[in-house]
């Protein structure tokens, strides 16, 4: 029988599963307080890579001359996680360069004089609400800059990046975003959104850029978020977008962008954000699936029992098991009972109660965060790669995701046993999962712009 061809994808898999197997081996053979010290939060480290970025960055840094808002935002928001704030200097220069980067029709571009841009947008608008002082949230046009998001609108419902840019879902997603956040999204904005992501979702649930491409964790969150803050995530398949992100999540403990690739310590965000996000769509899921709201039934002597038998909770086989058990209910029916306001989605979806635990295994996402991605001083893709702080900034993002993933209601700390590693050095703050922005700044902006 002819063996089976090792392909480089297979090596590549392989050597990482290799690389990260040593790690955890190395780490579940020494004394538990010895453990205690690796699996700290290197805060101070961090902390001191961050801030040196923000000053200066050194001459290799040229290829981000487009992306310079977003070094912002990745910075800001990181040592925003941790807690801390930057000092009044760098304060005021961040939002003098940001206000720099305001294009005078609307919009931020990548730097001072470059073309306005939605993904440099977004990331402007997310650090100046992670600053959040009346000075920073006041130096944003909201005016100009919701004429810069009709332009972008394309007739497909979508939008574009930039004026003859590429239209995909991480337009439609920065778009209706900042919209939320700044309270500017109307009917007009919003009009035909729904229907262009709706096409992006591809056969294995996950959602791709553009119509007919491949689903990818990045847009996936992009889309599903979009989704929940015009009010329609009703119209995904969201049982195949669940059974898609479950199997996601790989053995090394991180997640994957795409089927059959290798693990990246981003997706913790990327990919964890989508599964804590499925936890508030319960009614959702379950109404696609035909099932009731209440999955329990009280028995004869009054205690709850479980619809579902053991067997069927804990199926397993292929990744489409949940759809073969259960005829999927009817797509894209509207959910009557669903009143909300669209500039009010954010802030009821963030306090609407959890109903489900987590999909993804919190702690063994947490640890490959701890163990393979963080480094003296920022965080890594995965072992063997260097530090960038984009990694740093969706891993602490996803850090947070998983730490907060079995708390009931926004607001509420998580438990000592939903934490991986010391409590104290390990908490992070509570991000808003539809904004990735830290939740108490989330609060003091819908605040800000809901009196404007």
């Amino acid at each position: 029988m002819e063996s089976r061809r090792v392909t480089k994808t297979l090596e590549d898999q392989w050597m990482v599963e290799r690389q990260v197997r040593e790690i955890y081996d190395y780490f579940y053979s020494i004394p538990s307080n010895s453990q205690s010290v690796i699996l700290e939060l290197q805060r101070d480290k961090h902390f001191d890579y961050l801030t040196r970025g923000l000053r200066k960055l050194g001459p290799s840094f040229s290829v981000l001359d487009s992306n310079r808002p977003w070094l912002c935002y990745w910075i800001l928001h990181s040592i925003a996680l941790f807690g801390e704030s930057i000092d009044a200097k760098l304060e005021t220069d961040a939002i003098d360069f940001l206000t720099r980067c305001q294009d005078k029709d609307g919009g931020y571009g990548g730097g001072p004089g470059q073309m306005p841009h939605l993904a440099t947008t977004y990331a402007a608008i997310n650090s100046l609400i992670t600053l959040g002082s009346p000075r920073a949230l006041s130096s944003i046009n909201r005016e100009k800059l919701y004429t810069f998001l009709l332009r972008m609108k394309d007739t497909s419902g979508g939008f574009r990046m930039h004026d003859g840019g590429e239209l995909d879902v991480r337009a439609c997603y920065t778009a209706i975003s900042v919209a939320s956040i700044l309270n500017i999204v109307d009917d007009e904005l919003i009009h035909g959104v729904g229907n262009f992501i709706l096409s992006c979702q591809t056969y294995e649930g996950g959602i791709a850029g553009e119509p007919g491409a491949e689903a990818h964790g990045g847009y996936t969150f992009c889309g599903l978020a979009a989704m929940i803050l015009i009010n329609e995530v009703n119209r995904l398949d969201v049982p195949r977008l669940i059974d898609w992100v479950v199997f996601r999540q790989g053995v090394e403990g991180g997640f994957q962008g795409r089927t059959n690739k290798l693990v990246d310590g981003c997706y913790s965000f990327w990919q964890g954000a989508v599964a804590f996000l499925t936890q508030r769509l319960n009614l959702v899921a379950h109404g696609q699936l035909g099932l009731s709201n209440d999955l329990s039934t009280e028995s004869a002597d009054g205690s709850s029992e479980s619809e579902l038998s053991d067997e069927e909770e804990h199926l397993e086989g292929t990744s489409s098991h949940v759809q073969e058990t259960y005829p999927l209910g009817q797509k894209g029916q509207e959910n009557a009972s669903d009143t909300t306001k669209i500039e009010d989605t954010g802030y009821e979806f963030i306090n609407r109660p959890i109903a489900m635990q987590p999909l993804f295994d919190s702690m063994y996402l947490q640890q490959y965060v701890l163990l393979c991605s963080q480094v003296d001083g920022g965080f890594r893709d995965k072992p063997g790669k260097g530090r960038d702080h984009y990694h740093t900034c969706y891993c602490l993002s996803g850090l947070s995701i998983a730490q907060y993933s079995w708390t009931d209601e926004a607001d509420s700390p998580p438990l000592p046993r939903d934490v991986f590693g010391p409590y104290s050095r390990n908490l992070l703050e509570q991000i808003h999962p539809l904004f990735n922005v830290e939740l108490d700044r989330y609060y003091e902006a819908r605040k800000f712009f809901s009196c404007l």
